[in-house]
């Protein structure tokens, strides 16, 4: 008897978990619940091309496996710059707005 999950359809299923993650990381983006610039932006894209790419083996096909690499380049990329930037600038009490009349 073979077991329900095969390797290809556990494969299928999590390259289908991320297809959702990018769905759902440009809607929160199209509604401005998240910032492009910001860290769960760039791990949510690394999460789905991940994902993607893994399922990608199961019915392998070159440009989408190009494509997924890219977007696991640049957002590694992106949770570096983050990462770094975040690191040089120590936490600072944030300033008053420019239209603050409180003197």
């Amino acid at each position: 008897m073979y077991p329900y999950f095969t390797t290809t359809a556990m494969a299928d299923a999590i390259g289908v978990a991320g297809f959702c993650l990018y769905v759902t990381t440009y809607t929160l983006l199209t509604f401005r619940v998240l910032t492009a610039p910001s860290l769960p932006y760039f791990m949510m894209n690394l999460t789905a091309a991940s994902c993607v790419l893994i399922g990608l083996t199961a019915s392998f096909n070159l440009a989408a496996t190009l494509i997924q690499l890219f977007w696991i380049s640049m957002s590694l990329i992106g949770i570096a710059f983050h990462v770094s930037r975040s690191r040089a600038r120590p936490s600072e009490p944030r300033s008053r707005p420019a239209h603050s009349f409180d003197a």
